[in-house]
């Protein structure tokens, strides 16, 4: 017997999902590491290696341990890892307030399509909160980090993608059902840690995930699409105006029972 479930609530990653912000991720990297005299150099070749590794800290760590092995670490490693990633933080913040990373296609229109249906939205990710909400603000709306009923950002939990634990704490905090959940998500280890929450997936790859495997996603397109610019699905079907809307969404939840 096939069942009709209502969407009760859409999580988004951010970066790469919401917004392209990698590259100025890398970026303010290098600019952290200029500041601070250091001759290190991200090219967007190695730092899409370094995507392997989630969380600002937990990479700026690997890189030191696995492309630096002559750099003489200086003798509280954790708290000059945090004072740099600080530093990087800012200059990302920078970027954000000059305008320079807009919104991905859809993105506008799909969240607002959501508060219309009230849909509850969520957000979780392995950047800092305030890359968030300074995101949301300059790029979305002033008042947008108010439409999500949760921001799971940063450390709120103790493992970061590809492991689930940020999407348990959002499934507990919204307390909403996974079955009738959603997740937007761009990289192999976001989806990995929805479907290890047990949540159904779109991937809208990005500028960096364009080779990932996606296996296990419900669909997976090149961006949420707008009317004027449709998207494209390279795993899955799209509906014939070929953007991520609310039907669109509503039933890739459709699951088989049993009769």
């Amino acid at each position: 017997m096939q069942i009709d479930l209502k969407l009760a609530a859409l999580i988004f990653d951010v970066d790469g999902t919401i917004a392209e912000t990698e590259e100025a991720h890398r970026q303010s990297f290098n600019r952290a590491f200029e500041q601070e005299g250091l001759n290190w150099r991200w090219s967007p070749e190695l730092y899409d290696e370094l995507l392997a590794v989630t969380g600002g800290q937990e990479r700026i760590h690997h890189y030191i341990d696995h492309y630096s092995p002559v750099y003489s670490k200086p003798d509280c490693m954790p708290d000059f890892i945090e004072s740099l990633h600080q530093i990087k933080t800012r200059k990302f913040h920078e970027a954000l307030s000059s305008g320079q990373i807009p919104l991905r296609p859809g993105v506008k229109r799909l969240t607002q399509e959501m508060r219309d249906a009230g849909v509850r939205l969520g957000i979780a990710t392995t950047t800092t909160h305030s890359n968030v909400t300074t995101l949301l603000e300059t790029s979305l709306d002033p008042a947008a980090p108010k439409w999500f009923d949760v921001i799971a950002a940063g450390n709120v939990v103790p493992r970061k993608k590809p492991a689930p634990d940020v999407y348990h704490y959002v499934l507990q905090e919204l307390g909403e059902d996974p079955l009738a959940c959603l997740v937007i998500e761009d990289s192999q280890n976001g989806l990995r840690a929805a479907l290890g929450a047990g949540l159904r997936t779109v991937i809208t790859v990005s500028q960096y995930t364009r080779t990932h495997d996606f296996s296990g996603a419900s669909l997976v397109v090149d961006h949420l699409g707008e009317p004027d610019a449709p998207a494209t699905a390279s795993q899955g079907s799209l509906n014939p105006s070929r953007i991520i809307d609310l039907n669109l969404l509503e039933s890739l939840l459709t699951t088989n029972t049993a009769p």
